[in-house]
């Protein structure tokens, strides 16, 4: 009898694994390093690592960065040869695109290279009227004549017509056409995948998932293999980019829905333990090996965005606008910065020490785990330190402090600078790095971080979080399995699935039946897919949304409807007052789409709650640490012997498997009876 839940996430560094055993209630933990080259050979350990026979797993959620890495440029993935057929005289449409300059005054930088080169983008007679009237037909002999030229030498059809989100009808004979001539070849249109105004954006967001797909359903194909290869029976699901879960077959249909699956999974994690810990406003911070993810999650729910950009620059956890490839999915709202345990420190042309972005990942790793890595990390500058132990991962990796010391030595003789110091600044400008993501996912989104509590988690984020608290939180929690603790959020995920219709229209102009009318289809159709899928009915929660601007600006802001037009009028007045400082009561507002959510409720770990009794624990040993400028005698506790109620008084470190706590001098920290930790300052009632 099946029995198992199983959440396993590949990183850039680790491959964490996390499962729920529905007999005994208890969670079980495994962490290993990741094969960049082939991630289900991680996958697949991962799971006889933690000792779980495929037969017995129920249900099995999988994050990866797959997608993410490919536009990072990866080595070992090949990008699919993919043609781009639109309107005649628009092909260069994907290269014009916005006028949104990376560089501001440099008159030469240069742009991202065009996803499709100009010599494999056609324009075609054919047009359809921004009210859906057809303009002029299409030519569907330049339709056949293109696919019968290129029917041996292309991967991928791409086919994106102005205005066929009102009405695709040019585009939907185009891919019968293609179709057709070209059997082996997979054909995709603009409208299916991003059924919304702006013919920029829905083109990229069209060609990144026509390149992401036949990567994404190859690896999906191997796993496919190596998981029936070993007697698995059970349901196969696929994080998605805005924190719900899929079957891997619509992973394969949309995998740009699924491109930052991995950083989700962190901030779902954070949303479902703030739901059960009664927090209306948590940060979250997930520092792993390669980078460190920052997250706000208001009343239970992460912030969701509707577009962004993909391998493009990030300057201080803002990401660079028009450096990237522009894609409109919904997605976790995430700051993210170089700053994992694998981050590289260098010294540039100034003389200036650095850190990040490039990292040593998996391959080699840092210095200090002996496997060839020859550069200095955040990580080998905390072991220099005395922060962590001499063993990670349970034993799985250990470290060597000569190595640490060599690496980071070189740093110093480029700098005239003792080790010691070098290492006590790569730890300080990465903090920096860190505390400017989370000024970003507060701040800058108009949330005061006083008000907010600060969840750190990776392998990483405990030994930096309460240095994080410099910009105004009150209190640091470490969760229960920090290391791992991406991997534990895909067991709390639940199914989500986005419909989309375009309405593009001033508010004054929308009457509420109609929208009722529109809703109700929509739902309908959720519906039907959940309950395909295993959803009860009773499961099932719909969420309508509709996405508005002032008349004249070009984003929108996501507001829910809730069956009145004119309170949603009301509503996205306030939210632009909150996001952007102003509102203006007199402009016109337009609605652009309408957009239902639907979840399907899925059944989740219960998170035992312990009674705490106060008590002062005593150190398991005592260790030389460099803390505030000198080495101090610091008490080494192990988290596994701590029970609800300890209360430790800092400087002191705690230890487990996976992950390290720093509780620096003047703050103290107590297990609350979720096990979590929680860390104020001296003084604070904890």
């Amino acid at each position: 009898m099946a029995r198992y839940r199983v959440g396993i996430d590949i990183g850039g560094t680790f491959t964490d694994l996390v499962a729920f055993d529905e007999d005994t209630k208890k969670l079980l933990r495994f962490k290993c390093l990741t094969n960049p080259n082939a991630p289900e050979e991680s996958f697949i350990q991962a799971i006889k690592g933690a000792g779980i026979a495929f037969n017995k797993i129920k249900v099995l959620i999988h994050a990866t960065t797959l997608g993410t890495n490919m536009f990072f440029g990866q080595t070992g993935i090949m990008r699919p040869k993919v043609l781009l057929i639109t309107n005649k005289g628009f092909r260069d449409i994907i290269e014009i695109g916005r006028q949104n300059r990376p560089q501001l005054y440099n008159l030469f930088f240069t742009k991202p290279e065009p996803l499709v080169p100009r010599n494999l983008r056609i324009g075609v007679r054919g047009r359809i009227g921004p009210s859906g009237e057809e303009l002029e037909k299409l030519d569907v002999d330049e339709i056949k004549e293109i696919a019968q030229k290129y029917s041996s030498e292309i991967d991928v059809f791409v086919i994106s017509f102005l205005h066929s989100y009102i009405n695709p009808i040019h585009e939907k004979r185009a891919k019968e056409i293609i179709s057709r001539e070209c059997s082996e070849a997979i054909v995709m249109t603009s409208h299916e995948v991003d059924p919304e105004p702006k013919e920029y954006e829905r083109t990229s967001t069209a060609l990144i998932n026509a390149i992401l797909k036949p990567i994404l359903s190859s690896y999906l194909k191997r796993l496919g293999h190596m998981l029936d290869a070993n007697r698995f029976k059970g349901k196969f699901l696929v994080m998605r980019s805005d924190g719900g879960v899929s079957d891997s077959d619509i992973a394969v249909k949309k995998p740009a829905a699924f491109i930052e699956s991995g950083p989700a999974a962190g901030a779902v994690a954070v949303s479902y333990m703030s739901k059960i810990m009664g927090l209306d406003k948590v940060l979250g911070l997930d520092m792993g090996g390669t980078t460190a993810k920052a997250s706000a999650i208001i009343n239970g729910e992460p912030d969701l965005v509707s577009e962004y950009e993909v391998g493009g620059t990030v300057h201080m956890g803002r990401p660079v606008r028009g450096s990237g490839y522009p894609i409109r999915i919904s997605h976790i709202d995430l700051a993210e910065v170089s700053a994992g345990g694998g981050t590289i420190a260098w010294v540039d042309v100034g003389g200036a020490l650095r850190v990040g972005p490039m990292s040593a990942g998996a391959e080699p790793g840092p210095a200090c785990y002996g496997l060839g890595g020859k550069y200095p990390t955040i990580t080998d500058a905390n072991f220099l330190l005395g922060r962590l132990s001499e063993e990670l991962a349970g034993g799985a990796i250990k470290l060597r402090r000569n190595l640490a010391y060599e690496a980071i030595k070189k740093l110093g003789n480029k700098l005239a600078m003792d080790p010691i110091e070098v290492a006590s600044g790569i730890i300080e400008i990465a903090n920096h790095v860190m505390s400017r993501a989370l000024r970003l996912v507060s701040i800058e989104r108009g949330h005061d971080p006083r008000e907010f509590k600060l969840f750190a988690f990776g392998g990483a984020g405990p030994l930096h979080a309460v240095a994080l608290m410099e910009i105004g939180i009150k209190e640091v929690i470490i969760p229960m399995l920090p290391g791992v603790f991406s991997a534990f959020g895909l067991l709390t995920t639940d199914y989500k699935h986005d419909y989309v219709s375009s309405i593009v229209k001033r508010a004054s102009e929308l009457d509420d039946e109609d929208l009722q009318s529109l809703f109700n289809e929509m739902e309908r159709r959720a519906v039907n897919d959940l309950i395909s899928g295993g959803i009860k009915e009773g499961d099932i929660k719909l969420f309508r949304v509709l996405e508005m601007r002032y008349w004249g600006q070009a984003y929108e802001l996501r507001v829910y409807y809730k069956g009145k037009i004119s309170e949603c009028v009301n509503e996205f007045h306030n939210l632009h007052e909150n996001r952007y400082g102003y509102k203006m009561m007199e402009e016109e507002v337009e609605v652009i789409t309408a957009r239902l959510e639907a979840v399907g409720i899925t059944s989740k770990p219960r998170i035992p709650i312990y009674s705490a009794t106060d008590y002062i624990p005593r150190p398991h040993i005592k260790r030389e640490v460099y803390l505030d400028g000198e080495w101090r005698n610091t008490d080494i506790y192990i988290r596994e012997m701590l029970t609800p109620g300890a209360c430790i008084l800092g400087p002191a470190i705690i230890e487990e498997d996976e992950s390290t706590i720093l509780i620096p001098q003047g703050y103290i920290c107590r297990i609350d009876g979720f096990r979590n930790i929680c860390i104020k300052e001296e003084g604070h009632d904890v």
